[in-house]
């Protein structure tokens, strides 16, 4: 006997293994759980912050229209390509350092509209 409150449905799939109760896809190419990219203005801005950090500057990038896991993938390029650390916070990608006009240019080479701003 079926319950109304639990959706029925197909649950596993011999061909492709569990499946989204709410898609109806298999759990790999589920679209259900992800977030659409965050929209902007489609301006990249590169800023050098030291506010909170003990005086040592720090470089943001926001206004990145990307889902978090390419996010991080470019945010690992950029400190790479500065030889520093950083990491990725609620869509921003802190590299330490001033590294802002290389991260600028970085950013216009890939094709990301990019430019400074703050101080």
């Amino acid at each position: 006997m079926k319950s109304s409150a639990t959706g029925g449905g197909l649950v596993y799939s011999t061909d492709a293994g569990r499946m989204c109760p709410a898609c109806r896809k298999p759990v790999a190419q589920c679209i259900c759980g992800q977030a659409a990219a965050p929209k902007g203005d489609g301006v990249v801005r590169v800023s050098r912050e030291t506010k909170g950090r003990g005086g040592k500057a720090v470089t943001l990038v926001r206004g990145l229209p990307l889902l978090p896991e390419p996010l991080a993938q470019l945010g690992k390029q950029l400190r790479t390509a500065c030889g520093a650390g950083g990491t990725v916070k609620d869509g921003v990608i802190e590299v330490q350092g001033d590294h802002a006009d290389r991260v600028t240019e970085l950013l216009k080479a890939q094709g990301y509209a990019a430019k400074r701003a703050g101080g």
